[in-house]
């Protein structure tokens, strides 16, 4: 059997990738706020609801990259 190797790590903005995904999941939110009534006729207002959340983990996310970057970890 052959050994395996272990390959080199990828280099990644991982602030970018978390920026991104929070400005997505924030247009997502402002988007659906256009459709409140229709989500509420449809029973899918958690779709909004679920928009704001990854808004607010994303946030989160932010901060906590932010506060390890400041302590001189990597990510």
């Amino acid at each position: 059997m052959p050994e395996l190797v272990t390959p080199p790590p990828v280099q990644m903005n991982a602030r970018r990738i978390v920026a991104v995904g929070t400005a997505l999941w924030f247009a997502a939110f402002v988007v659906l706020l256009f459709f409140w009534g229709w989500l509420g006729r449809h029973d899918h207002r958690v779709w909004l609801w679920t928009c704001l959340a990854g808004t607010v983990c994303g946030v989160l996310g932010w901060s906590l990259m932010n506060r390890h970057r400041r302590q001189g970890r990597t990510i």
